[in-house]
């Protein structure tokens, strides 16, 4: 397969993989036109972003297991036409409850594509897995960073709704244009050797659940976090909603650089002493956003923890997809992703349940930091130990 091949084939992913993560993070902007849209509560509120999280959880086992009959870009492309569809449905939503299973259908899409997709970005570019998962996760985070100014433009022209119609169009493209790039090329066989899910579990544990403590942990205070970042800087900072959501915009595009970067540094360093770093940043950051009060401050501190959270996601992809064996990848990542993600997917209604029931933002937001940092003290107990696996099994 030639190099111009493969990057056709990766630059379709990245227009895929950005409508994908955009279906993800939209409903963060959209908390609070939707609120008022339904009269939700800032719990059922959470509990409608949570089923998109959810929903990115529930087929990723299942999808692990597709792949070990089904090539990976058949599995990319169904999750295209799922992803369209499911855009189509939020549209029509004329109830919470409606409105709860597109949010659950678009998050089904997203996480069947992560679990097909970032094995083939890996094996595309088998000599530079860090660097192929940063320029793919740029993309990814691309989406996220323009959300809150999409909704907010379109919010402000049209609706909500034309919000999900404008996601169901360019999905419908996007999934064209993948399939006719990847109908022309010759793609990686490496997954064809990926032929027992349990049996890559097996003898993968120990690097599954390490990945799935270190992001389902932190995923979790984060997806509480930026969820209600908006609510948050208005109820306690006093912001302005639409600063607010354009401070959002902020979190979300200081992400930018970091998958690029932290793509290419994972090629570099050690894995785990990098994921330890990002896990302690994130900590300390977030306390930061506590304290400060001037926007300046909230301004420069909110860059700072972007810019660390999204460093996370290449920096622990490349440690499995580089570490993984060819018989194992695709099948030990999808048990990797399912599980860390059914972790992360509840801080949102977490996050908001305990809001309703009158606990403050602040004291919410440093109890979380501070559990997140007696995790990170037991991680690296156990790395000097050296029980945490530093990279996978060999066959």
């Amino acid at each position: 397969m030639s190099r111009s091949s493969r990057g056709r084939v990766l630059g379709s992913l990245c227009a895929l993989v950005f409508l994908v993560n955009f279906a993800r993070v939209v409903f963060a902007p959209l908390v609070e036109p939707l609120r008022s849209a339904f009269g939700l509560s800032a719990g059922v509120a959470g509990l409608v972003v949570t089923l998109t999280w959810v929903g990115s959880a529930l087929l990723r086992l299942p999808t692990g297991y597709l792949l070990t009959r089904v090539s990976r870009q058949r599995v990319v492309l169904g999750t295209g036409v799922v992803l369209t569809g499911a855009a189509a449905f939020a549209a029509t939503a004329q109830s919470v409850v409606a409105l709860g299973v597109g949010a659950l259908l678009l998050g089904l899409a997203s996480g069947a594509y992560f679990v097909a997709a970032n094995p083939l970005v890996s094996e595309l570019f088998p000599s530079r897995v860090g660097r192929a998962m940063g320029i793919h996760g740029t993309a990814s985070q691309l989406a996220a960073a323009a959300a809150p100014l999409t909704v907010g433009g379109v919010i402000a022209v049209w609706s909500w709704r034309a919000v999900f119609v404008g996601l169901a169009i360019a999905a419908a493209l996007a999934t064209a244009v993948f399939y006719w790039v990847a109908r022309g090329a010759t793609l990686p066989t490496a997954g064809t050797a990926d032929r027992d899910l349990l049996g890559a579990l097996r003898r993968q544990w120990p690097i599954v659940l390490a990945a799935v403590v270190i992001v389902g942990a932190t995923g979790f205070v984060w997806n509480g976090f930026f969820n209600f970042y908006v609510t948050y800087l208005t109820e306690t900072k006093g912001f302005s909603e639409p600063l607010a959501r354009r401070m959002l915009t902020v979190v979300f595009a200081a992400g930018v650089p970091a998958f690029w970067l932290t793509g290419r540094l994972a090629d570099r360093v050690p894995y785990v002493p990098l994921l330890l770093a990002i896990l302690a940043g994130f900590v300390v950051s977030l306390l930061a956003l506590t304290v400060v009060q001037t926007t300046v401050l909230v301004v420069a501190v909110s860059v700072v923890l972007g810019y660390v959270i999204h460093g996370l996601f290449p920096a622990v992809d490349t440690y499995l997809l580089a570490s993984l064996p060819d018989q194992h990848r695709a099948s030990a990542y999808a048990f990797y992703s399912a599980s860390m993600m059914l972790v992360q997917a509840s801080g949102s209604v977490a996050v908001g349940s305990l809001r309703d029931a009158g606990l403050g933002f602040t004291p919410l937001f440093r109890s979380l930091a501070a559990v997140l940092g007696v995790v990170f003290l037991a991680l690296v107990v156990l790395y000097a130990l050296d029980v945490l696996p530093s990279d996978a099994r060999t066959v």
